[in-house]
């Protein structure tokens, strides 16, 4: 996989909220989109389809945010495993948690019922909050898989 060698955080930030904000995608898909995009992974658009149920905290159930959950899918696209018994799953599991804890740390849970309390879904309040933790995580998430690629960010 032939990647992009300096990627623009802030960028892959405002692209993500940009999505959400516009409607065009939600949480989820909009981070494993812009990742895919921005990084130039050669994989086709039924990745952001396979992000599609986990909005609203798992389809609406309020459980985990979809960001983060998008977050880790796109994490899993570069340190994933495909083939059975590949140690590889041990770095998705290390650094999707380091993501989940990250996220926690900022915004003290990544629960979405707990961190939508008080909100109406869709109103002004929930839509900018949500924008915030879609650009957060995705940055978040760029940040850790330059990282661990040694991938220049500017």
């Amino acid at each position: 996989m032939e990647l992009e060698r300096v990627i623009d955080l802030e960028k892959v930030r405002v692209t993500a909220e940009n999505y959400y904000r516009d409607g065009d995608f939600y949480c989820s898909e909009a981070i494993v989109k812009v990742i895919r995009d921005e990084f130039k992974v050669d994989i086709s658009d039924e990745v952001i389809s396979m992000a599609s149920g986990f909005p609203v905290g798992m389809g609406g159930s309020g459980c985990t945010c979809g960001a983060v959950a998008g977050g880790i899918m796109a994490l899993g696209l570069f340190f994933g495993r495909s083939e059975a018994r590949d140690e590889k799953v041990g770095k998705a599991m290390e650094l999707s948690k380091e993501l989940h804890d990250f996220f926690k740390g900022k915004n003290k849970s990544v629960c979405c019922r707990v961190l939508t309390k008080g909100m109406t879904l869709g109103e002004k309040e929930h839509m900018d909050q949500c924008v915030f933790f879609t650009g957060q995580v995705a940055e978040e998430t760029a940040k850790i898989i330059c990282r661990e690629l040694n991938i220049d960010t500017k």
